[in-house]
């Protein structure tokens, strides 16, 4: 399983950009009031989400194939859907799903670039 993106919840995004520019050494690849991400060589996207639950914390999302299969199979195991499979453009999909402990864990298929 390959981590694809750190979602990291922030309260204000231009000082969190600031912060993050400085410590992953790049500008980020995409800048909206949405979301600010960051692809450092070597490492997994690092996204900055001003709608995120700052109490919750980072969100490490992993790659899959096939979302709706793998989201099955983990409930089955005991996992809870968070927030249902949405579309974030250019082909890919998201979901953020809980485990049996209620932390907070993402789901995410389609393009890699």
């Amino acid at each position: 399983m390959t981590i694809r993106t750190i979602t990291v919840p922030v309260k204000d995004l231009d000082a969190a950009t600031a912060l993050y520019t400085a410590l992953l050494g790049t500008e980020p690849y995409v800048k909206q009031p949405y979301y600010v991400g960051f692809r450092p060589e070597g490492t997994p996207e690092v996204g900055l989400d001003p709608h995120g639950d700052v109490e919750a914390g980072p969100v490490t999302s992993f790659l899959v194939d096939d979302l709706e299969a793998t989201i099955e199979s983990l409930t089955e195991l005991g996992a809870s859907t968070e927030r249902s499979p949405r579309d974030v453009g250019g082909g890919a999909r998201i979901a953020t799903l809980r485990d049996q402990d209620g932390n907070l864990f993402g789901l995410f298929s389609g393009p890699t670039e």
